[in-house]
């Protein structure tokens, strides 16, 4: 038994992003400005944000063209390869057929530049001169690098402290491209100086990482800031993943029965599963939908929906989705992209309305699931795609234990090549799992605005 592949001609890259706003049954709660709490409007992100971003941002329109440079530069790894991983169905002695999208060929190595390269050239195009942003893991960091690299542009990367300790290459990876890169929280921003007068030893987090670069944003007129994941132009931009696959699951002669994806901001749970939400909420699909998140940082799960910040500076607009507490440091996790206190407004929209579900998965069990799985298929994946992967395993089980065939299908976002480090701590028995912290999340909660 070997591992099936199904792969697209290059001329079926998608030619427009689907935006799944336009089929909502109920619309998204809108972002309120921090300052009065009324809904923001277009002037209110243009210091942030250039208006063709803007714009996707709050679009009701069903298909967004995807831009002909755009789509160029994506025809350097697009489509990307669905496989059929025969080799892990033996390996569980299970009758599911497991399927899953690669997204791991890109040059970055990840899901992200499917949004970076659309970023950077929407802000080439309104005459941006340097991008600011945050990065966790690095995948996102490295990606915009990449980006920016491509249309010219400065690339100014705060980087999680766990994070730009535990994976030097991600940051020499980021620097290779022409990024700066600065561990945060730092001396640089009023944002930076203040938490390390509170927490000196903190390990950071992508909230406090991003009121660093929205800081730089907001001070130059040169710069604006580009967000990995969470808004809803980030959510679009990855939608070709989604619009690739069911055309390669049609080739396969399947559908699938779960789809599951891990969430951490949920940029890449979205991009492949909101062209199959946009089918199910029309009744053309009837999969089940499984976002699996870390059991420490369980925003879907243990997380309110409530109207938060989406940094810890309190600099962002207030938007309404599952968080933890804007002020919620995460605990060092090796799966630094999944280490965000709240959910795309999107996602927890859809987790409200009941079109997806949500679970947990612990640190170890995650890695587990990941060897297992490139012992099998020979993909070392990213520790954050190791949440999808043990999901993935964990509904092929329970399919053993029914006896029936069930189709599972799951977005490997990206390979763990820079994440070695993090593979050695486990197979040395170095890595633990947390609990979730529930007293300083409730700390953390208790500091949510006032919102009516």
């Amino acid at each position: 038994m070997e591992t099936i592949q199904y792969n697209l001609p290059q001329d079926r890259i998608p030619e427009a992003w689907y935006n799944i706003q336009a089929d909502l049954p109920k619309p998204l709660a809108p972002p309120l400005h921090p300052g009065t709490l009324q809904p923001i409007g277009p002037d209110d992100l243009a210091p942030l944000f250039p208006m063709a971003l803007i714009m996707q941002e709050v679009s009701q329109e069903r298909d967004i063209e995807i831009p002909d440079p755009v789509r160029q530069v994506y025809a350097q790894w697009r489509p990307s390869p669905l496989f059929r991983a025969r080799r892990l169905e033996k390996a569980l002695d299970t009758p599911a057929k497991i399927y899953y999208k690669y997204e791991g060929v890109s040059p970055a190595g990840s899901h992200k530049p499917n949004t970076a390269v659309a970023q950077a050239y929407y802000n080439k195009m309104e005459g941006t001169k340097r991008l600011s942003t945050e990065t966790g893991a690095g995948q996102w960091g490295s990606s915009l690098a990449m980006a920016c690299a491509f249309f010219g542009l400065e690339c100014k990367v705060y980087m999680v402290r766990v994070s730009y300790d535990q994976k030097p290459y991600r940051r020499a990876l980021m620097e290779a491209f022409g990024a700066s890169v600065t561990a945060s929280p730092s001396i640089e921003t009023e944002s930076g100086r203040s938490i390390l007068a509170q927490f000196p030893g903190t390990n950071g987090s992508l909230g406090i990482a991003i009121s660093e670069a929205v800081e730089v944003a907001a001070k130059d007129p040169n710069t604006k800031y580009a967000l990995g994941s969470v808004l809803n132009h980030v959510l679009l931009h990855q939608t070709v993943i989604g619009l690739e696959t069911i055309e390669q699951m049609a080739l396969a002669g399947d559908e699938p029965d779960v789809i599951v994806g891990c969430t951490g901001g949920g940029s890449n749970f979205a991009g492949l599963v909101f062209p199959y939400l946009g089918q199910k909420i029309k009744g053309q699909s009837h999969a089940r939908v499984v976002a699996v998140e870390p059991a420490a940082c369980p925003s879907l799960t243990k997380g309110h929906f409530a109207y938060d910040f989406g940094d810890t500076s309190h600099l962002t607009p207030l938007v309404k989705m599952h968080t933890l507490g804007s002020t919620f440091i995460p605990p060092g996790i090796h799966a630094g992209g999944l280490r965000y206190h709240g959910m795309a407004p999107l996602v927890s929209h859809v987790l409200d309305l009941g079109l997806v579900e949500a679970t947990t998965v612990q640190q170890l069990d995650a890695f587990a699931a990941g060897i297992q799985f490139a012992r099998a298929e020979g993909i070392i994946p990213a520790p954050e795609a190791n949440h999808a992967v043990a999901g993935a395993i964990r509904e092929a089980l329970v399919a053993k234990e029914e006896g029936r065939e069930k189709t599972i299908l799951f977005n490997l976002c990206g390979h763990g090549h820079f994440d070695m480090q993090s593979y050695i701590n486990y197979q040395a028995g170095l890595l633990e799992n947390y609990e979730y912290p529930a007293e300083e999340i409730a700390m953390a909660l208790a500091g949510l605005p006032a919102v009516g």
